[in-house]
């Protein structure tokens, strides 16, 4: 067995305020693609305006989600970061800091090790439509 690590980036195209998308589908296909049978999957998404998560990637359970961010860090709320920058996305910072920017995930057997109802989803936060970058790394044992 040989330890290496090995990387993919993907850009995604994703809507203002809660854009979406299941990555899973691409992370499983990248494990598949690189042969390694335990390991680890780190995933990242680049910027401070969106976010990496799980969840069962349904239209309730993201609309709960949408409604929970809206609930803890509310788009109309007075933010410094508007003040200061005026580009009114400081709602948009806060809920990334709260979801993050980045996971990790187990691969054994060949596979990444995630619920049946649980998949890695992306989200622009940001309130502009934005092209999100998405930088995934195995590392294990091949």
């Amino acid at each position: 067995m040989t330890d290496y690590a090995v990387s993919r980036v993907w850009t995604f195209q994703l809507e203002r305020e809660f854009g979406h998308r299941d990555i899973t589908p691409e992370l499983s296909a990248f494990v598949a693609d690189t042969g390694v049978e335990t390991g680890m999957l780190v995933a990242q998404l680049a910027g401070s305006t969106g976010a990496i998560t799980t969840i069962e990637y349904e239209s309730g359970a993201l609309a709960d989600l949408q409604h929970a961010l809206e609930a803890i860090a509310p788009r109309d709320a007075h933010y410094e970061h508007n003040a200061r920058w005026g580009d009114g996305n400081g709602f948009s910072h806060v809920r990334s800091a709260l979801l993050k920017t980045s996971l990790a995930i187990p691969i054994v057997d060949a596979r990444l090790v995630l619920g049946t109802w649980q998949q890695v989803v992306v989200l622009n936060l940001d309130n502009r439509d934005r092209s999100r970058d998405v930088v995934a790394v195995v590392s294990g044992e091949w």
